[in-house]
């Protein structure tokens, strides 16, 4: 059985793990809102009915990023709070 000090760096790898999965999402943010600009600029003066809805989930992508990252940020917080504990 590992000893606390070996759980609480195990904890610390894994909140590091989540850290550089918030770089990663972020990432993934910017490149939705390029994507959804990109759309909006090539679609402009087009008549397409579904143009709105297209931005719309173009929307919701980043809107459940935001949402991840809150998320493990919430995670985070309470790993950090069980390896207090020990």
């Amino acid at each position: 059985m590992a000893n606390i000090d070996e759980i609480r760096a195990g904890i610390g790898r894994a909140n590091q793990q989540a850290t550089e999965s918030l770089g990663a999402l972020r990432h993934a943010r910017q490149a939705i809102e390029e994507a959804a600009s990109a759309f909006s600029q090539n679609i402009y003066g087009t008549a397409q009915n579904d143009a709105d809805d297209a931005r719309a989930r173009f929307a919701a992508a980043s809107e459940k990023i935001d949402e991840v990252e809150q998320a493990l940020h919430v995670a985070m917080q309470s790993a950090d709070d069980v390896a207090s504990r020990l």
